[in-house]
Formats: C-alpha cells, structure tokens, sequence
C-alpha cells in the first residue's frame, strides 16, 4: 500500500464521553468532535467527503486485560477512545485515513493513501451518482432511441465499478438503466428489474460527469446494438397489492404475555450488554460490518472475543463487457451497517421485541441516526431434546427457545438477513436469508445462454455465487488456543475387526497459518480447542466445533481479477495469527481493488498457530443456478454456520430448562393417545432369581 504522510496537527474542544466503554460504538458527539478535528487539519473552506467515521477499538492486549478485570468485579483502569476516519478532500481522488483521539482530543495520525486504494461509496454519493447519469445529454440521447411512452420512469442502479485492469484506476461506478412499468407509472414502486434497458453510462467521481456509455450485448455473444425502439413486456410485480391473495390462511400469534426473558442493558450512550439464560455478549454496530458481538460468555466462562460478518462477494457468470466486472463486495463497496433496513417497518422480527439504534455519519462528518437496526427477540425452534421411555409411556421433553439478534441489508435489488441464534445448549448459529430481487439484464426474445436464465420476457438473470467470510476470534475459556481437525476413518480387517465395521475418529492438529478445506467424504470437522484445560469427565481439552456448510469455492480463474481481490473465497476456513487491525477478509479496500490485502496474504505469512491467539476466517456460500421462480422476488435461501460445544460442559447444558407444558403452550389436542408400547423387564428377586414378566 503507497501512502503519503501530511499534517497530523489538529486540536479543537470537545467534550469527553466519560461513560463511553472501550468496545461502545462511537456516540453522536463523539462524530461530530472527530469531524471538527480532522477538518481543523485543513484551511477554511475545504470541503472533505466522510466515508467512515468509526470505532478504533483499542488494541486487544489492552482490551483483554480491561474486559477480565471487570468480569473479576475490578475497576479496570480507563482505556483511550479513538475513532478511525477514511475521507477524501471532495472532487479529488485524494483518499485519507485518520486516526484521531478523542481522549486526548487530538489527530494521532492523517495518512494518504497510494493509487489503486478507493474508498466505499456513500448513500449521498450514490443519489448523487444517479442524477449525473439520468441527466447526461448523451445518456438522454440514448434513451431517445428507445421511444419510450411518455411518462415513463428511467430508474439508476449504480454499481460499484469493479475491475478487469483496463484503463480502470479512477474511481468510477458503472450504471444499469431500468424503467418502471409505463402502463402504470404512478406506482412508484413497481418492479423496475422486469424493465432492463440497454444503456450503461460509466460516471467518474472526480469530476462527476458521464464519461462513456456502455451498450449491452443482449445475444449469445459479445456484440452490440444502437439502442431501437424498446419492445415493451408485461410488468411482473411482487408487492401483495398486486396479488389474488390466499384466503385460507388462518392466524399464527407470537404471543409472550409475561415478556421476553432476555435483559439489554444500556452501557452510556451508545453501548448495550445482551443477557439470556447464561449468555452474555456484548452488542456493537459499524458502518462496515454491522453488528459485531464481543465478550461472548456462556454461564461466565469465556467463548469468543469478537464474532461479526467480516467480508462477501457475489461474482457473476456473464463473461462480457460490462457484466463480467461485476463482482460486488457489499460490506467493503458500501457497509452492512449503511446498508440497514429499519425493522419496525415490517413483520421483520416477532414477539416481545427490542430493538436496538445505531448513529454513523453522514458524508459531511455529521451524525446519521438510524432507527431500530437490530432486533433482538426469542423464538421456538422446535424441539431441543426429548426422550419416552417407552416401558412406562412417561415423555421428557424440552423445546428449543432460540434468541436472536438481526440485521437486515438492502443491496439495492438484493436483501440479506444476518442473525446471531443462540440457544440454550450452549450453541451459537450465524445464519444468513439470502431474498430481494436478483440483478437483471436484457436479453434478445428467442435467445437461451448457459451463463443465466430468462426469468421474464427479455430478462436475463445471469448466473452467481454469494461467498461470505465470518470473522470469528476465539476465547475458549483463554485465548491461547488451537485448531485441530477431525475425520472418521474405517479401521483395516484385522483380527481385532475380523467383520471389517469398525471406524476411528482421529484429530490432526494446524500448527501454522493457512487456508483449509472441508472433505464431506472423512466427515472433516474443525474444531477450537483450549488445550491447558481439559474436561474433569474424559480428559479431552475443552473446545467448539464448527460446522459449516460446504460450498463451491470461486468459479473465477485463478489469474482473475475477481479471485485476486476474493482473498478468502478460495477455502472453506483461514486460520491467521491474530494482528490488531486484521479485521476485513478481502482487505479494508475492496473498491476496485487489486487483492495482495487480505486474510490468503496473511496466512501465507506461514506463522505458528499453535496454543496462541489465532483468528478464524469461515466461508459459507450459494451457487446461485438462477431460476424462474426467483423472479420477481426470490423465496429465502437459508444458509447457516454453527458452533458446537465439544467437551466443554460436563453434561448436555439445557437439562436445566423446564420442560414443555401444555399450560403454557395451549396447544390444540388433536390426538389424545400417547407413546405406550407394551415391554418385558427382568426383576432381581429375594434370593437372586430373575423373573421376567410382561407390561402393558
């Protein structure tokens, strides 16, 4: 990474947050005073672009020291605040990193940054990248040609511009046109993606100006028309009002008359504990990741340090011009946390709910409040563990209460729902809901390719992966820690398997940094171990399992610009000796990048991993063979990543949840026999004689 250093001099009177703790995202005060200092560097009147304003989270051997003596009852000795600041000097490509602290109320650091290094893009930029495009004398001239119905409605859908290597180091986003159903152009919210339109204007956003217009090929090759008059389809809409509903539905209630049983309490302005039956973890909230958890603890006993989306990327199958840059990487190109639906808007979380509010910035360095971005609310899940003797008919059951914490993006077509699941096993689950509306293009009528599908007359849907990265810092009971795996393997005939049935279960322990793979054929199971304590039953050293789904690793070539900046999408799991700061799996700048900056980079470091503090990078995925019926809005693809208690309790841990009563549940009784089957018991009688006898 080039950089430059300039003035790091800057100081103005802020107000301290005095009650602020270490790990709390940073309050609306504290934005604006960070805004004031980085401004102050410069003379009056120059006009910065904020891209991020946000938490600088101490460094973690502070940190730990910080967290255990509070857990101990200990007044921890006060810990600096710091805010991390990516800004551009506005019309420039001219990006900066800031370190300013707040405590100290001064810059520490102002660093520019080299060539090829862009920053994300912003809400405002965004809008304001749409008007440029739709009010573009030449782009008017295209959408002329296509001889639209008056009125019609040419939406903007601006894409980070991606990269192929080719005259493409300016910072620049590619556009998609779509109209909205000109038969009813009042609806503002009809389904502009069943209206693909040929056109796509590049906008540079130094100069803020068109600077070329694209045209799609819509054949089975890479040629291209001159936009002619547009045939227009049949609109295709998914919102209820557009529907013949069903009417035999009947109601399902979430009801909770005593409440829920979890507890949030507020730390200061901006923090909040999370406290259900034995967990306990901390809830934080960024522009880039969202929600991250921190100090995650099960009945005291420490789990995890830090848990949170790190890094996705979604590349497309087309292989032609402008389609085959297309490879978002939504959290770095623009954030999880920006990215945020506000959740009481819809039936997005059910029962006694809490929601939790976030503060970012704006582009101008101020405060952008946003209201209720994670919800946090309970929810059944079926059965968590039962057993019928069946001699006596008598039924032990327990039913699966699960909390969950979720936030819910916008991609512009797409949504994704990211939920923390715990339950009361001891379990944790990181599960995304993959639905919205899948990215269309125009297509030829008659014409088939084997790189999409026609979901809608003269709508392609091209074929893609979502590959997700999940940043999991263990603590198992310490941060010393291991990964081993394990594989079952049959044992050889031999005398001491003379029928050949015989298997093991053996461990293989990763001493250093690398990128690993699942085999589903040895049932490969990795696993986080503490090795310094053991389980006071068998022995083994305490630990969590991971189970994560396999997935088809990155289709791209490997020499492809697509692979090279997907630094994680090539393995199923990155073990990394922790470093502060090594937080983004494809690096901290994915726009337009050029890869050299993520978690493949530090595992090649070849560093020992052993029984030290190590960082896991999980990818999970989607091969998203798209089909019809994803259109006009795709049903939920769920996909999910556990944590498993591995010897780390000395029993099942939800013994202690009460059992499922009908008094509580008021279940509608619809069979009145229970299990009962008939048995025969041996009874030890007076002078050792056994008697059998049968029950009914």
């Amino acid at each position: 990474m080039s950089t430059e250093l300039v003035s790091s001099v800057g100081s103005v009177a802020v107000a301290e947050c005095v009650s602020c703790h270490p790990l709390s995202p940073l309050t609306a005060s504290e934005i604006i005073n960070t805004s004031a200092l980085v401004q102050s560097l410069y003379p009056k009147g120059t006009s910065l672009q904020y891209k991020s304003i946000t938490l600088q989270e101490p460094a973690k051997s502070q940190l730990v020291h910080y967290l255990e003596a509070e857990h101990s009852g200990v007044k921890p000795a006060p810990i600096e605040r710091r805010a991390f600041v990516s800004y551009y000097i506005r019309n420039t490509d001219k990006l900066h990193e800031a370190i300013v602290n707040l405590s100290r109320r001064r810059v520490e650091s102002n660093v520019r940054l080299g060539p090829n290094i862009h920053g994300p893009g912003d809400a405002e930029e965004i809008l304001l990248v749409e008007r440029i495009a739709l009010q573009d004398e030449g782009v008017k001239g295209a959408i002329a040609k296509l001889q639209l119905p008056e009125g019609t409605a040419v939406i903007s859908d601006p894409w980070i511009y991606g990269s192929d290597g080719v005259n493409d180091e300016q910072r620049m986003y590619q556009c998609f046109l779509y109209m909205r159903d000109p038969n009813d152009p009042s609806n503002l919210d009809s389904n502009h993606y069943a209206f693909p339109l040929t056109i796509s204007p590049v906008v540079d956003t130094v100069e803020m100006k068109v600077i070329r217009i694209d045209l799609l090929p819509t054949g089975i090759d890479h040629s291209t028309e001159e936009p002619k008059p547009f045939r227009i389809p049949p609109a295709s809409e998914y919102d209820p009002g557009h529907q013949q509903l069903r009417s035999d539905l009947k109601p399902l209630n979430v009801v909770q008359p005593e409440g829920a049983s979890f507890k949030v309490t507020q730390v200061g302005e901006s923090g909040r504990i999370l406290e259900w039956q034995k967990w306990f973890v901390r809830v934080g909230f960024n522009q880039r990741e969202g929600m991250v958890l921190y100090d995650v603890r099960y009945d005291g006993r420490s789990i995890f340090y830090r848990m949170s989306l790190s890094d996705m990327v979604i590349p497309y199958a087309d292989p032609r011009h402008p389609f085959h840059k297309k490879a978002a990487f939504d959290l770095g190109d623009a954030g999880a946390g920006v990215m945020a639906n506000n959740l009481k808007l819809g039936c997005d979380c059910l029962g006694s709910i809490h929601y939790l509010d976030a503060v970012l910035n704006t582009e101008k360095g101020e405060p952008w409040h946003m209201k209720n971005v994670v919800c946090v609310h309970e929810q059944d899940s079926g059965i968590g563990w039962k057993h019928t003797n069946y001699r006596t008919g008598k039924a032990a059951i327990v039913r699966n209460r699960e909390l969950v914490v979720q936030s819910i993006i916008t991609v512009a077509n797409y949504e994704y729902i990211m939920a923390f699941i715990f339950n009361q096993a001891g379990e944790i689950k990181y599960e995304v809901r993959a639905t919205g509306i899948v990215s269309t293009q125009p297509i030829d009528e008659g014409v088939q390719v084997p790189w999409g599908t026609v979901v809608h007359p003269g709508v392609l849907a091209a074929h893609h992966q979502h590959i997700f990265s999940l940043r999991v810092d263990p603590a198992i009971d310490g941060h010393n820690n291991r990964l081993i795996y394990e594989e079952a393997h049959p044992m050889p005939r031999s005398d001491f398997n003379p029928h050949g049935v015989g298997y093991t279960v053996n461990e293989t322990l990763i001493e250093k940094s690398a990128g690993l793979d699942l085999d589903v054929d040895r049932n490969r199971t990795f696993k986080v171990q503490n090795y310094a304590v053991h389980n006071p039953i068998n022995g083994k050293p305490v630990a969590y399992k991971i189970h994560a789904p396999p997935f088809q690793k990155m289709l791209a070539d490997p020499d492809s610009f697509h692979f090279k900046r997907a630094e994680f999408a090539n393995h199923n799991i990155y073990v990394t000796k922790y470093r502060d700061g090594e937080l983004y799996a494809g690096g901290k700048y994915t726009n337009q990048s050029r890869g050299g900056d993520g978690v493949r980079s530090w595992a090649n470091r070849n560093e020992d991993v052993t029984d030290t503090d190590l960082v896991l990078f999980i990818q999970f995925g989607l091969q998203h063979a798209t089909r019809i019926e994803d259109f006009p809005v795709m049903p939920c693809e769920v996909i999910h990543v556990a944590f498993k208690p591995a010897n780390f309790f000395e029993t099942n841990p939800a013994l202690d949840v009460p059992p499922s009563s009908q008094e509580v549940n008021r279940s509608t009784l619809l069979e009145a026999e229970g299990h009962h089957q008939g048995s025969v018991e041996a009874k030890v009688g007076q002078k050792g004689e056994i008697c059998c006898s049968s029950k009914l």
